[in-house]
């Protein structure tokens, strides 16, 4: 159950970020309000998962459903460029994250 935990809580991780960039700079109200209530159940999640699950572990998958998500929201819905190195850079994220996965209990 801490696994799935975690996963919304990185899934929730993508929408703060997204909404985030969306709020720009906290000037818009309702991307900004979005951030802060998504940012809470974000980090609670995560405290959440950590009862069960190693910090290591849960952090690294945390930010790793964050980072990767936020990369493809970037690319399929803010339309930023796909190019080799940041496509490396994504492959060698989701590789730690399968490593950080298997070597945990």
């Amino acid at each position: 159950m801490a696994w799935i935990i975690l996963i919304f809580a990185g899934l929730f991780e993508v929408v703060w970020a997204y909404s985030m960039k969306l709020s720009e700079g906290f000037t818009r109200l309702t991307p900004a309000v979005v951030t802060l209530v998504f940012m809470v159940l974000s980090f609670s999640l995560l405290a959440y998962a950590m009862r069960s699950l190693p910090l290591g572990t849960a952090y690294t998958i945390w930010t790793g459903i964050g980072a990767i998500g936020s990369f493809l929201v970037g690319i399929f819905i803010l339309a930023e460029p796909v190019t080799a190195m940041r496509m490396l850079a994504a492959v060698l994220i989701v590789s730690g994250l399968i490593l950080m996965k298997l070597s945990s209990s």
